[in-house]
């Protein structure tokens, strides 16, 4: 059997298009092949834990990559692999597992933190990594609007269709940790899988919220009525202020 390595990445995505490998080739899955490639002179797949969208960010991406033979220890796959990747793109460490697992479809639940600058001036160094808000976002109605969300329920309305419907889009929300930073606030959902641009829909909703441009009750219709057309609310907030924090296995 090929030796597997696990991989723990973390990028700035803001000049990629993503995690997926597309046509252009600038997504974090076709520059990590390439560099594998690269070394083993072979084209090797890495396969990741989820699909992050254009313009979002990760502290802790987990991957794996079967490799044609181990060649190096862990260690010096972390620095072969740095030497060749941009320097938004970091390895930060890696190791040997059995093929019994799997990037993906090993883990057990992720935690995404979205960030809110809510100052009359957004620092350049949070420029690409925070969503501007001018306005005062009401911090305590944004709390408790956010326990709405924690339990297992049909997520459809908090959710964006990718091409092909999603059969199922029960999900389950262990914990929404709201904090406030001075001018920072920081939401992070945990929990067992997330829809397409699902974190991205409720973080949107809590900031509407928090303006006082919906209702607190926004969040228990939607999830009661999932399949129900709701105009209002439903509002992506942008990618740049989403982080994948971690991948639970």
């Amino acid at each position: 059997m090929p030796p597997r390595l696990k991989l723990i990445v973390s990028y700035d995505g803001a000049e990629f298009a993503g995690w997926q490998s597309q046509a252009s080739r600038n997504t974090i899955q076709d520059r990590l092949e390439k560099a594998f490639h690269r070394i083993v002179s072979k084209p090797v797949r890495v396969h990741g834990a989820g699909r992050t969208d254009a313009g979002v960010h990760a502290l802790a991406q987990c991957a794996h990559v079967d490799l044609p033979e181990r060649r190096y220890e862990p260690e010096r796959w972390v620095s072969a692999l740095n030497g060749l990747l941009p320097p938004a793109i970091r390895i930060l460490r890696c190791r040997f597992v059995s093929q019994e697992f799997h990037a993906r479809f090993s883990a057990k639940g992720k935690t995404y933190r979205y960030r809110v600058w809510n100052a009359a001036v957004l620092p350049p160094f949070e420029s690409g990594r925070a969503w501007h808000i001018v306005n005062t976002l009401d911090f305590e109605s944004i709390v408790r609007a956010a326990k709405g969300f924690c339990g297992e329920h049909d997520f459809a309305s908090f959710s964006a269709n990718r091409g092909t419907p999603e059969l199922n889009t029960i999900r389950s929300i262990r914990a929404v940790r709201v904090r406030r930073t001075g001018p920072c606030l920081s939401m992070e959902f945990d929990g067992e899988g997330f829809l397409y641009k699902m974190v991205r829909m409720m973080a949107g909703t809590l900031v509407r919220i928090g303006l006082h441009k919906s209702s607190p009750h926004e969040i228990s219709a939607r999830l009661e009525s999932p399949r129900k057309a709701i105009s209002h609310g439903r509002m992506a907030a942008p990618a740049d202020g989403l982080f994948l924090v971690r991948v639970r296995y």
